[in-house]
């Protein structure tokens, strides 16, 4: 704690957030000062940020999409199959950008404040993110922070992108990032016509040994915001249990009879899983087990992107779009 609190005070007495030499982060053309609204009031930016720095989930990737190299990000600890803490989208548009692997923040024990700040940075973006208002706090003592819009963790992909743009600067370039993404998007659902009108529902983990309860997202969680712009429905049964500020609800086995009007199920699971669900007297009755009209994901790529984010999405598109038109193909 002494090194934070003495990394901060070299921060803060400087009178300016220290900047090494990068690329510029915002057009020419930008009015200054930024003011961007969200959940814990309003962060103003006075003049073009130089150094960048992210904590929680994916919020590095827009400024990397937009061409700009964060000086440090958090390190990923889901789906990083070679354990270089970095998600292989990440790894590939760093290649491209020629740059460096930057300062990754170990987040296994909540926001590093130390290392944050031994960035230096002069903004730090967390529009995905699930700030308290102390970390939100401690964060702004280092560097003006855009946070998120409402809830916590509750920032689709789109919003992500908006918010952490307009932190840049860049909010002209945000938008036509968007634009890219939802034509990508389009043209690859195009080429599965199964999906339409077929409703999806996400169950958050199931275990082989206990199937007495199902826990599955509400609609406002953003993988199953995701299944609309996929050209999927939510069931009638997930958005009864949609209400405002509940991202899972959780049901008995024994009333499983809710999710008739379920097409398909997504979750995290293997084969060992698939067997179990086929045996169960209570699960198997669900339409969309009985007929197989499952997508299992793992602790890999495609499992981690079925959270979109700003770089993920087009990497494993079609993929996971494919995925989903197999479940489509059985549940008829």
């Amino acid at each position: 704690m002494f090194r934070f609190l003495h990394s901060l005070l070299a921060v803060v007495v400087t009178g300016v957030w220290m900047a090494a030499s990068g690329s510029a982060l915002a057009d020419e053309s930008t009015a200054y000062p930024v003011t961007v609204r969200h959940a814990f009031g309003t962060t103003v930016i006075v003049k073009k940020p130089e150094r960048v720095a992210t904590v929680a989930w994916a919020n590095h990737e827009v400024p990397l999409a937009l061409g700009v190299v964060p000086v440090g990000f958090a390190k990923a600890n889901f789906g990083d199959d070679d354990g270089d803490g970095l998600l292989p989208w990440v790894a590939e548009k760093l290649a491209q950008l020629k740059a460096g692997k930057p300062v990754l923040f170990d987040e296994g024990d909540g926001i590093d404040f130390e290392a944050v700040a031994a960035t230096r940075p002069d903004v730090i973006l967390a529009a995905y993110s699930g700030l308290s208002q102390a970390d939100y706090d401690t964060l702004s003592r280092i560097a003006p922070v855009v946070a998120y819009p409402q809830a916590p963790w509750s920032t689709d992909w789109r919003e992500m992108i908006r918010l952490n743009s307009a932190g840049l600067g860049m909010a002209a370039e945000g938008e036509a990032l968007i634009a890219k993404i939802e034509a990508d998007i389009t043209a690859t659902i195009a080429g599965h016509p199964e999906l339409k009108d077929k409703s999806a529902m996400f169950i958050t983990h199931l275990s082989a040994s206990d199937l007495s309860i199902v826990n599955f997202y509400t609609t406002n969680d953003t993988r199953v915001k995701f299944f609309a712009d996929l050209g999927l429905k939510s069931p009638k049964s997930v958005v009864e249990a949609s209400t405002p500020g509940k991202f899972s609800g959780s049901i008995s086995a024994e009333r499983i009879d809710a999710f008739d009007d379920v097409d398909i199920v997504v979750t995290y699971g293997n084969q060992k899983l698939l067997d179990a669900l086929a045996r169960n007297p209570l699960m198997a009755r669900m339409p969309a087990v009985s007929k197989g009209a499952l997508v299992l994901l793992g602790g890999n790529p495609v499992g981690t992107a079925a959270n979109p984010t700003p770089l993920s999405i087009s990497w494993v598109l079609k993929d996971y779009v494919a995925l989903l038109g197999n479940a489509a193909r059985k549940s008829r």
